[in-house]
């Protein structure tokens, strides 16, 4: 898989003479190997891969995910899952699935907290996360940490909604940071795993991921998808930048 060759890529909204309206993949300063958002065969070959992967998780570790909804109910109540929606392929709305991590009014909680705190503020606007997060649980955090919190996403890639490898899932809130990058994020289903996850995932900044996921759609392949699970594993195991 080819990774991104510099951080001097455009930033989003930065204007690179091309606006807008830019042709695919001139906005991510890389060539356009093939259709944006892979030729008719590769779409197929992609959704089938994703069926039997979220397929199988399901049938082998469907025991795991009935304990993780069991803790996540004992430690911070209900409800067990969050829901979110988020923009998806071709730019559509989707419920995006979590195991709850967060307290009860988290988006409250978040307000406060950057309103009365400027060196948050700043990690937020560079990062969209927080090292110190006041909305997570206990039991979250060590779901976060270990990416655990993300197996309800398995069934979003059955419905449809998700792929297990893309750009991941974009708050109505970030959509204006992907700047001229927009239209390679709504080229493919978002992902539970990508680029950024085996890239540092919360130690790089939001405007280098929205490179990376342009990269990803600009260089989209069977192989580079499964470079990118087999490395996930390795960044997941070591909590490797999870935050």
């Amino acid at each position: 898989m080819n990774t991104l060759r510099s951080d001097t890529t455009t930033a989003p909204g930065a204007g690179s003479g091309t606006g807008s309206g830019a042709a695919p993949g001139s906005a991510a300063n890389t060539p356009v190997y093939g259709p944006i958002g892979g030729a008719p065969w590769l779409r197929h070959a992609k959704r089938a891969m994703d069926i039997a992967m979220a397929g199988s998780f399901f049938l082998f570790f469907g025991w795991a995910y009935a304990l993780i909804w069991l803790g996540v109910l004992l430690t911070s109540g209900g409800p067990a899952i969050y829901m979110q929606p988020r923009y998806g392929k071709d730019g559509k709305v989707f419920k995006f699935y979590k195991f709850r991590s967060m307290v009860a009014e988290s988006d409250a909680v978040l307000a406060r907290h950057l309103r009365e705190n400027e060196a948050a503020r700043r990690e937020w606007a560079v990062y969209q996360k927080l090292q110190n997060d006041p909305r997570i649980t206990r039991f979250g955090a060590i779901l976060r940490k270990y990416s655990i919190d993300e197996f309800p996403q398995f069934w979003n890639v059955l419905k449809g909604d998700m792929s297990m490898v893309g750009p991941r899932p974009c708050m109505f809130t970030q959509k204006d940071l992907y700047g001229d990058y927009w239209g390679h994020y709504c080229a493919v289903r978002p992902g539970i795993t990508g680029l950024w996850q085996i890239s540092g995932r919360n130690e790089i900044s939001y405007r280098r991921r929205a490179a990376m996921d342009a990269e990803y759609v600009a260089r989209l392949s069977l192989w580079g998808d499964l470079a990118i699970l087999l490395k996930t594993f390795g960044v997941v195991t070591g909590a490797r930048g999870s935050r």
